[in-house]
C-alpha cells in the first residue's frame, strides 16, 4: 500500500493544495514540476476514489434505512 492510500481524504486534500501551490508559484524547473503533478494526480484520483466509496455508502444506508433493497452498482 502506498503512502498516498494510507492516507484520509482531510491529508490528502491539504497535500494536494501544498501542491497546486508549489505549481502556482512558478519558481519550480520543468523536472521537479512534473513530477509534483504526477504526484497531485495521484492525490486527486486518490480523494474521487474516497468520494466514491462514500457516495455509495451514504447510498447504501438511505436505502436500507428507506426499506429499499437495490443492488450497489459498484
Amino acid at each position: 500500500m502506498s503512502e498516498i492510500e494510507k492516507m484520509t481524504f482531510e491529508e490528502s486534500l491539504k497535500a494536494l493544495e501544498e501542491l497546486v501551490n508549489r505549481l502556482e508559484n512558478g519558481s519550480l524547473d520543468l523536472d521537479k514540476s512534473l513530477e509534483v503533478y504526477e504526484s497531485a494526480i495521484k492525490l486527486r484520483d486518490h480523494c474521487r476514489d474516497i468520494l466514491e466509496k462514500s457516495e455509495r455508502r451514504v447510498q447504501k444506508i438511505m436505502e436500507t434505512s428507506e426499506g429499499i433493497k437495490k443492488e450497489d452498482i459498484s
